[in-house]
């Protein structure tokens, strides 16, 4: 039983990882989800797809690599968070779409609730901004605008639930309705420090809490699997939003280490340690994945636009065949010839939190030629990113603490040499790729290891931890602090109205 299989299921697709206790990858399986766009601005995903293709990943991963339920000792789940699932607790059916992330159909009611005083309550007790990303109005929603829902939901016959708390359910059999601490964190619902459900905040977004999970560490005895699912009952030990995985698939334990996630969009998270840290800077509070007895906090900023500007290259102008060709292309020219590209497609995450900003392409001369605005566009990620870093290193100086002295990267675009020696120049830092880059999935793994009793502690985890390559800084500093201030006036561009 040394065999521990994590279920990582994202925005576009499920995934499951089986890894061997070394932490090194056995078999991989994945399918693709699809996104449906009911109205401008809605996202939405099948909960029947998420849990079929979810479970068809569990039973291919496993017959790939000829391992059975028996030999497997634990189960970590992982998942892309917000994404809000109502359903029938006596029939399991879903009472309507899972509301994706980055659905901004509640957009209006937020902005109403902006005007109130119920943003500083929320930042308070929650650590978070309002906004449609979060669960909280994406659950309003459904209970106010699906006929017959609220009324059901008051009587105690549905479960809201994160797409966690959806696997769990399913694969318990409706024994289980809990969620953890990482992702009930983004809820807006979830007093941080508390670790409890906030009945004030219920009661303001009017939730009846008879719908809500169970809340446990991100370590617990979560329940087991029926044993058709997978043949044989295996216990779910662990479970973490996406980000948080990471953060932990990276052994990042300690107050000030930090990992970036570059994938559709960017996440970089710093470890906070035992202690909430506000933010002056445009960053949010979330908890981080949590192990033991005691609550642990990060520090993070999102990137709406990180690789998808390079689909947006390849779909969009038709500048690449592949996503795989950007790093040649832009390889081709030795800098981007003064261009700057601003993905503000759906408006700027953090620090800028600027939902109106729109794209920009400036620097643009006669001699611009398909490879700068590639490497412009590629840059584009480096920028982004080193502007959340900037804000947490402002936030971190502004309470004495230590500066950053490396970043862990992982997700798709990580593979992408240029691209991370680029963000290592900008940030001044080493930037550290581990041998594993499958960190999110790692992550949850590791949860699952610990709650079974297959390690014995984090610092185990800290051993398995494996460097594949490290990038140095070479730009000259006064070079990156122009570069940074020719990113700054773009933004400028993009949020003018």
């Amino acid at each position: 039983m040394s065999y521990l299989l994590a279920l990582d299921q994202g925005t576009t697709s499920s995934r499951s990882v089986l890894f061997e206790a070394c932490g090194l990858v056995v078999a991989i399986a994945q399918r693709e989800i699809r996104q449906h766009y009911r109205y401008p601005g809605w996202v939405e995903h099948d909960p029947v797809e998420i849990w079929e293709s979810q479970l068809q990943t569990a039973r291919q991963v496993l017959a790939t690599a000829q391992v059975s339920a028996a030999q497997v000792r634990a189960i970590g789940i992982t998942n892309q968070r917000e994404t809000t699932l109502l359903w029938d607790r006596r029939t399991g059916e879903p009472v309507y779409p899972a509301i994706v992330w980055q659905d901004r159909r509640t957009e209006a009611a937020c902005e109403r609730l902006r005007e109130g005083d119920l943003a500083v309550q929320i930042a308070e007790k929650t650590g978070l901004r309002i906004d449609p990303y979060f669960s909280a109005t994406k659950l309003q929603w459904l209970l106010n605008e699906v006929s017959g829902v609220r009324a059901r939901a008051e009587r105690g016959e549905l479960a809201f639930g994160t797409v966690d708390c959806w696997l769990l359910w399913k694969l318990s059999g409706g024994t289980a309705h809990a969620t953890d601490v990482s992702n009930a964190s983004r809820s807006m619902l979830f007093d941080v420090e508390r670790s409890a459900w906030d009945s004030e905040l219920l009661d303001r977004f009017q939730i009846p809490a008879a719908v809500l999970p169970q809340v446990l560490p991100s370590v617990a005895a979560f329940g087991r699997t029926q044993a058709d699912w997978l043949g044989g009952t295996i216990p779910i030990c662990g479970i973490a939003g996406d980000q948080q995985s990471a953060l932990f698939g990276q052994a990042c334990f300690s107050p000030g280490m930090a990992k970036n996630t570059y994938g559709t969009g960017c996440f970089m998270l710093m470890h906070t340690g035992e202690e909430r840290h506000r933010s002056d800077n445009g960053l949010i509070t979330t908890r981080a994945a949590q192990s033991g007895a005691t609550a642990e906090f990060a520090l993070e900023g999102s990137v709406f636009i990180g690789g998808a500007v390079v689909q947006w290259l390849r779909d969009g102008l038709g500048l690449i065949e592949r996503s795989g060709d950007i790093e040649a292309l832009a390889a081709s020219v030795p800098d981007s010839g003064g261009v700057t590209v601003v993905p503000a497609f759906t408006g700027l995450g953090a620090p800028y939190w600027d939902l109106q900003a729109r794209g920009v392409i400036s620097g643009l001369t006669r001699g611009t030629t398909r490879a700068h605005l590639a490497r412009a566009a590629l840059e584009s990620i480096a920028f982004q990113s080193a502007s959340v870093l900037q804000a947490m290193a402002r936030d971190a100086q502004a309470r004495g603490a230590a500066r950053l002295l490396e970043l862990r990267v992982d997700g798709g675009a990580c593979v992408n040499d240029l691209l991370m020696q680029f963000q290592a120049d900008l940030l001044g830092i080493p930037v550290l790729r581990p041998r594993v880059s499958e960190t999110t999935a790692l992550g949850a793994a590791y949860l699952a290891g610990l709650g079974s009793g297959l390690y014995a502690s984090r610092d185990e985890l800290v051993s398995l931890w494996q460097l594949d390559r490290r990038f140095e800084p070479a730009m000259p500093q006064a070079l990156a602090i122009e570069r940074l201030a020719q990113w700054e006036r773009a933004v400028r561009q993009a949020t003018a109205r």
